[in-house]
């Protein structure tokens, strides 16, 4: 009788254990941040937090998940879209039965069009310059939402895609909650927001009545570890389910070493650029900021950061957008040109310059490197460290005559010469995004491009573009460095990953643990 006792026992042991294994349904991530910074997706800036972000809301269209191009572009919010022969018109159906986040009712055209008009205000918008062209937003009725441009944009549907200004908000949720929609956000994607602790987590759990059906998932717990020795140990150890890998190679190495892990360097590449402000001194000499570009080594950068995990810059657009210069004039490394510069400039026993930069540490290696280099031709290189969201904030104040930025755009030469080098963009002004150089030299070629409606004509204005940008030395492309991730080979996303335009593997709702 004791026997069959124990025996039975051990039965329901293995089945309670087995079921606990199968029944999997929290997802912990490790994030390479010390906190959260803005969690309203309109003044979302950071790596971290568009991550996040990813789960929570939506676009009218979206890109595929696991890819990073806009020939993968699909309904979202909207199921359909139209507009007229010159692009200024865009007209959108948007899909019926969809719920915003704890009870706010439907998502309607109303809803959009206030989202749109949110992202257009620089008040309420780190984005309000995308939407600059939008000259009228209309719900003409509950499910129909009608954008008139004053004229066409190059890439519109990526502006309207679930990436920064184009994620959709629920718009008595946001009227309701003002300043603190940023702690407590509210959308319309497979999760919602439920818990945040300052410097330790971000809690989300699944929006049961998302209109793809009800997630897999139960919860996400996101957390803030940026030492990432720590990320890895916990990782290691089982606390984390995925992780955001240390930027390099040898990280990839010793990461993918380890037994049931997966290890992936996605696109798109970030591009890490020095933007100098040409107004200051003494980058205000064409021959310094010459001399800084000529001490650049680019692929020796690449070789310290990793073959397999980045690559050269080849303009001051990324490579792989529409109407990138492939092959850009950009200045070679030689370090004896660097100090005749210099010399020339009044600077021949060498010259300090600042920058104030951020301690994420796939970063801050990189601009040590830089430091190095360009140490060997004269150049110091004075670094003030601040914490990532403080970061941001002071290089918007245009307080750092060198900005180190890394960032990848949605995949169009447009967006990124607009926000990084039209004069309109300049920080400090109304209009400002993330012009940090203070360069208004391309600017007739942007505008031109922008609203020309020759394919072969754009191309050219672009390229004339970053010609005038690299010859000015606005702007240094250094790197294009790889988004790294891990996670447990027992967790299956959903779909094949090769990229994400928010820089973190969507978490959608097939996202699930195998048995």
């Amino acid at each position: 009788m004791k026997r069959k006792l124990s025996l039975g026992l051990a039965v329901a042991a293995c089945f309670i254990a087995g079921s606990a294994f199968a029944q999997k349904k929290t997802l912990v991530i490790g994030m390479g941040s010390a906190d959260a910074g803005k969690l309203d997706p309109h003044l979302a800036s950071t790596t971290p937090d568009k991550g996040l972000l990813n789960y929570i809301f939506n676009g009218l269209v979206r890109i595929k998940p696991g890819q990073a191009s806009p020939d993968f572009i699909e309904p979202d919010l909207a199921e359909s879209w139209t507009s007229n022969k010159d692009g200024t018109e865009w007209t959108f159906k948007i899909r019926a039965g969809v719920e915003c986040h704890h009870g706010y009712g439907p998502f309607t055209a109303a809803d959009a069009a206030y989202s749109i008009t949110r992202a257009s205000n620089k008040a309420t918008s780190n984005y309000s310059g995308d939407f600059r062209a939008v000259d009228k937003v209309e719900a003409v009725d509950a499910t129909t939402l009608k954008i008139t441009l004053k004229n066409p944009v190059a890439g519109f549907l990526g502006y309207v895609s679930n990436i920064n200004g184009g994620n959709m908000v629920c718009k008595k949720a946001a009227e309701e909650m003002g300043d603190g929609f940023g702690k407590k956000p509210v959308g319309t994607g497979p999760f919602e927001f439920a818990e945040y602790q300052p410097q330790q987590f971000v809690k989300l759990k699944a929006h049961k009545k998302y209109f793809r059906g009800a997630p897999q998932l139960e919860e996400i717990t996101y957390r803030y570890i940026p030492a990432d020795s720590s990320r890895d140990l916990a990782f290691q150890s089982g606390e984390l389910d995925m992780i955001y890998g240390k930027q390099d190679q040898t990280w990839v190495d010793r990461t993918s070493k380890l037994p049931g892990v997966v290890v992936k360097a996605m696109e798109p590449g970030e591009m890490s650029a020095l933007y100098l402000n040409v107004t200051s001194k003494p980058l205000d000499d064409i021959r310094v900021r010459q001399a800084i570009a000529h001490a650049i080594d680019r692929k020796a950068i690449v070789v310290f950061k990793g073959a397999g995990t980045s690559r050269e810059a080849v303009s001051v657009v990324p490579s792989g957008y529409l109407g990138t210069d492939e092959k850009a004039p950009l200045y070679p490394y030689d370090v004896a040109k660097a100090k005749a510069l210099l010399a020339e400039a009044g600077y021949k026993d060498g010259v300090t310059v600042k920058t104030i930069h951020t301690t994420l540490t796939g970063m801050q290696t990189l601009i040590e490197a830089v430091q190095a280099q360009l140490k060997k031709a004269g150049i110091n290189l004075e670094i003030e460290l601040v914490e990532h969201a403080t970061f941001h904030a002071q290089i918007r104040k245009g307080l750092s005559p060198i900005v180190h930025y890394q960032a990848a755009r949605f995949p169009v030469a447009d967006v990124y010469l607009t926000q990084f080098y039209d004069s309109n963009s300049i920080v400090g002004k109304p209009t400002a995004i993330t012009n940090f150089t203070f360069c208004d030299i391309a600017d007739s070629e942007i505008r031109a491009a922008r609203v020309e409606q020759d394919a072969a004509k754009q191309k050219m204005l672009w390229k004339t573009a970053q010609e005038k940008l690299v010859k000015n030395v606005c702007g240094i492309p250094i790197y294009e460095q790889l988004q790294l991730w891990a996670w447990k080979a027992n967790l299956d996303l959903g779909y094949d990953l090769v990229g994400s335009l928010n820089l973190s593997p969507p978490i959608t709702e097939k996202t699930r643990f195998k048995n």
